[in-house]
Parts: structure tokens; C-alpha cells; sequence
């Protein structure tokens, strides 16, 4: 049986969410990932394996190389579950500013 790892798991991980800002510019191996972190080599491919089965990072192999960047197809799970939050803060946000322009008003 292939479990996909849960993607809120993964980003759940401070580690994994600064390789996922590392890569969200730029393509990089996993030597040069590893080389931000004072973990082992062993430590980082393993937080690399679980964000790729999440499939929030893709692999691409180029020459002897794979690097990985950011997948925004999966990214939309976490998008889609935060758009709901987003809103209602944007409302109450909305609706605090509404009552200082009042206030202030008076």
C-alpha cells in the first residue's frame, strides 16, 4: 500500500518550510540545499524525500544532478484549505476599520 504523506505534516516542519523558500526562486541540488543547514546531508534528503512525496517539491534530474523546485500544483491543497481564513480575516479586518473611521469621526 503507497500512503502519500500528508502535505500540512510536511509543512508542519520549520526545516521544510525553509527548504521550500530556499527553492521558490531557484532550482537547487540537494548539496547546495544542504549546504544552508547545520544537519546532516542524510537529514536534509530525507526532509527533500517527504516534501517530493507530497509533491510539493518536483525532482529533475539534469546530467548526474536532481534539483528540486517548487511544485505549485501542490501547493494548491494548502492554498484552497488558508483561502477560507484569509477571508474571514480580511472581513474582520474590514469591518475594525470600519468601526475606527466611525469612532475616530465622533
Amino acid at each position: 500500500m503507497n500512503l502519500r504523506r500528508d502535505v500540512f505534516q510536511a509543512i508542519a516542519d520549520p526545516t521544510r518550510r525553509a527548504i521550500m523558500l530556499l527553492v521558490a526562486s531557484q532550482a537547487m541540488s540537494a548539496g547546495a540545499i544542504a549546504a544552508n543547514f547545520d544537519t546532516a546531508r542524510p537529514t536534509v534528503s530525507k526532509h527533500l524525500q517527504i516534501l517530493t512525496e507530497c509533491e510539493l517539491l518536483k525532482p529533475e534530474q539534469n546530467g548526474r544532478e536532481i534539483y528540486y523546485h517548487i511544485n505549485a500544483k501542490g501547493m494548491k491543497d494548502v492554498a484552497e484549505f488558508i483561502e477560507p481564513f484569509r477571508k474571514m480575516w480580511d472581513d474582520r479586518f474590514n469591518a475594525l476599520e470600519s468601526i475606527m473611521k466611525n469612532y475616530k469621526a465622533k
